[in-house]
Order: C-alpha cells, then sequence, then structure tokens
C-alpha cells in the first residue's frame, strides 16, 4: 500500500452523488486504515441539509430533507456549508463563500458533485411570476402559494395551475396537483400539463404515453402540446403564437441543466453542460478530479450516457468516492458498469408506472408500480439513520444494488 504524500479529499455538492462520493471515499480510507487525522474527508455544501429532491413534487415536504451531519460526522467527514464560488485546477483549490467569510479549501483529489439545476430560459417575467421544484425552498414556497389562493378575489386564471415541461417531473407534478387544490379550498381547479414538444411524457417513449395519458385524462388534467411561452406575468402566461393561458400559478418544469460549477473546469461539455468521465468518474483531461451525478456524463455501456436521476448519481457517488482515494493511495480503481436501466413515475392517484430497459418498455403499472415507486422514494433512496457508522460506511460500498423490494423493506443500500 502506497503512503500518501497529500491528505485532504473534497466533495462539492451534498445530494445523491455527493453524499455518497463523501461516504465512499470515508468507507474506503476506513478499509484501508487511515483516520482523518490523516486524510481529512470534507464535503462542501450550501446548507445542512441533505435533500430528497425528487420527492419535492409532493404536497408533505416534511420528510424530503435529511440533516447531512447524521450521516457525516458518525463517517469522520467534515461538513463546510458555504457556496462554491471557483475552483482552481492548477492550484488544487475552492474557494467558498460561508457565513463567516470566504475561505479557500486546498484538495489533493476533488470530487464535483454540485449536480443540477432547473433550466430557466430569458422568458419575460418567469423569474418573477414562475414557480418551480428545483429546491426544497422553492417546492415550500409554491407550496404556500397554492394554499393562499383561495383566499385571494375570484378572478379569471385564480384556480388554474399551468404546469410547463410535460418529461417527469412535470407529470409527477400535475398528477399531484387537483388533490393539492382541493386541499387548499379550491373545489373546482383547473390544471393544464402543457409542452413544446407533439407529445405529453415525450421521453418516456410510445410504450408508456398511453398510460399517462389515461392517468392524466382520469385525473383531470388538461393537455396542451406544440405550444411556447414568450411572456408571464401574474395573471397567466402569453403564447409566442399570440395566446394567452389565464393562470396565477405557472409552475416551470421544461428541463435541467447541469450546474454552472462544471465551466470552473476546462474541457468538453454535452449540451446539458455536462462533464465527461471515464469509467473511473474521473474528469476526462484532468488530474486528480473526479465527477458524479448529474454534472457528469457517464457511459452506462456502448449507446447511452447517464440520465439526471438518483438511479445513475447514488452508484456513480459510491464508485467516485471510492476512486478518487484509490488513486491518491495508488491502489486498483473500480469501473462503473450499471447493467440495467428502469424508470419509475409517479402518476398521484392514478398510481405509477415503471418502465425497464432505454427503450422503456411497460413492466408494472397502477398500485403495484406505486408500491415500488413508495419503496424508491421513502426507503431505498435515504441513507441509513440509525447513526450507526458501520452500517454508514457498508451502505456505500461500491456495487450495483438489487431492483428495489416492496415497501418497508430496506434493499442493500
Amino acid at each position: 500500500m502506497a503512503e500518501a504524500s497529500m491528505n485532504h479529499i473534497v466533495v462539492i455538492g451534498g445530494g445523491f452523488a455527493g453524499l455518497w462520493s463523501a461516504i465512499g471515499a470515508a468507507r474506503k480510507l476506513d478499509e484501508l486504515g487511515y483516520g482523518p487525522d490523516r486524510i481529512q474527508v470534507t464535503l462542501i455544501n450550501r446548507d445542512a441539509w441533505h435533500g430528497i429532491r425528487v420527492r419535492n413534487y409532493e404536497s408533505d415536504l416534511s420528510q424530503v430533507r435529511v440533516p447531512l451531519n447524521s450521516v457525516l460526522s458518525p463517517a469522520g467527514v467534515e461538513l463546510i456549508e458555504g457556496e462554491v464560488t471557483n475552483i482552481d485546477p492548477t492550484a488544487r483549490s475552492v474557494a467558498v463563500q460561508t457565513p463567516d467569510g470566504d475561505r479557500e479549501v486546498p484538495y489533493d483529489r476533488l470530487v464535483l458533485a454540485a449536480g443540477s439545476r432547473v433550466y430557466l430560459p430569458d422568458i419575460p417575467g418567469l423569474a418573477t411570476h414562475g414557480f418551480n421544484i428545483d429546491t426544497y425552498d422553492e417546492a415550500a414556497r409554491l407550496d404556500r402559494h397554492l394554499k393562499s389562493l383561495s383566499q385571494g378575489a375570484s378572478a379569471d386564471g385564480r384556480d388554474t395551475v399551468l404546469v410547463m415541461g410535460a418529461g417527469l417531473t412535470g407529470i409527477e407534478v400535475a398528477c399531484e396537483l387537483p388533490h393539492r387544490l382541493k386541499e387548499a379550498g379550491i373545489t373546482a381547479g383547473r390544471v393544464i400539463l402543457a409542452d413544446r414538444l407533439p407529445h405529453i411524457g415525450s421521453n418516456m417513449g410510445e410504450h408508456a404515453r398511453p398510460v399517462i395519458d389515461q392517468a392524466l385524462n382520469g385525473l383531470g388534467v388538461e393537455t396542451r402540446t406544440g405550444i411556447e411561452v414568450s411572456a408571464i406575468d401574474g395573471g397567466g402566461a402569453t403564447l409566442a403564437d399570440g395566446d394567452r393561458i389565464a393562470a396565477h400559478t405557472l409552475v416551470w418544469c421544461a428541463g435541467m441543466v447541469a450546474s454552472p460549477l462544471a465551466a470552473c473546469l476546462p474541457g468538453a461539455r454535452d449540451r446539458w453542460g455536462r462533464l465527461p468521465v471515464d469509467e473511473f468518474m474521473k474528469v476526462k483531461g484532468l488530474d486528480g478530479v473526479y465527477a458524479a451525478g448529474d454534472i457528469a456524463a457517464a457511459m452506462m455501456g456502448d449507446e447511452h450516457a447517464s440520465v439526471m436521476s438518483c438511479q445513475h448519481a447514488r452508484p456513480m457517488g459510491r464508485f467516485a468516492g471510492h476512486n478518487a482515494v484509490s488513486d491518491l493511495l495508488a491502489e486498483e480503481q473500480l469501473s462503473l458498469n450499471i447493467p440495467r436501466y428502469s424508470t419509475c413515475l409517479d402518476l398521484g392517484p392514478a398510481g405509477a408506472i415503471q418502465t425497464m430497459g432505454w427503450e422503456r418498455s411497460v413492466f408494472e403499472t397502477g398500485e403495484k408500480a406505486k408500491e415500488t415507486k413508495l419503496t424508491i422514494n421513502r426507503v431505498r433512496i435515504y441513507p441509513p439513520e440509525s447513526g450507526d457508522r458501520s452500517e454508514i460506511l457498508a451502505a456505500a460500498a461500491p456495487v450495483i444494488q438489487a431492483a428495489p423490494g416492496r415497501l418497508g423493506e430496506r434493499p442493500n443500500t
């Protein structure tokens, strides 16, 4: 075993990839007999929370955040709360703006796992009048707004919600909204799910679309396709063709892009701004820098790149953390290989749909798929809550999980 001449591994981001990168690094160091007094693992995140972001469409947000230190501290990982403002790969340093002032954090190996953010185009009024569920704070803001609607004066569009973007997030938001409006005292609410593409759920493929359409119809969600928004105000959206949709609530779900921190590093990007990584999660063309999760593009076999999802982010993080340590200590690195791909889409009271394979063939629908979705969202993707160091480190093993079990079961994580 080679001795390390340097002693700091830094992870940026506390999401699915970032958390498991840090714990994965701590696990490998523990396996090799290195404690924090010899090699420190530090995670930098904007706040103190590990957000279960994929649940931000739900009405109850009480369980969608986990205190980072409840997982990091038992594993011996340091947490720095602050905004990363720059990465200097030449000096191997990260600039962080913290509540106590600016600081420079040196690294010997870096894992960039800063994730993605909702794509907000330069549409007049979107930043001021639009809502999204990209973060916990934004999801909570939308929830407060929905609950206040019935208190406002009756007006055209007051009880209408327009969801722009009919991908997975938009569909999940729209399916929950009829019930959420009723809970907020809007008995005759109207939900419109719209997209610029010719189909609702275009990225789910032709096999799944009929199931999605049936669910939306059953829930009373209206759909509009082939439209583009040119301006937004407090009363609705003006479309590119001059038409107008009166809606006091517009939820923007039209795509994701990688964190702008990717631009701090030299090299190529894909169309979402992601950094290309090799099979070890190392950023191509850079020494000592790894990337995982939504900010990274890893090949899943010969044809398909990773997608922005916890399904890929979590194992990418485990392998990135493991390999950052292995690289530092001249140990053998492990290649990431995720042999299967599936998608599980929540359809609210209509159940769910699970697809298998990159062609997204329908595997389960209705209540069976809903049970799988609940298992994923409420059990499988959560870190261990025991505070037990051994359990936490074991959960970061660089392996690919088996298919999810049923609700209440905790598969090997």
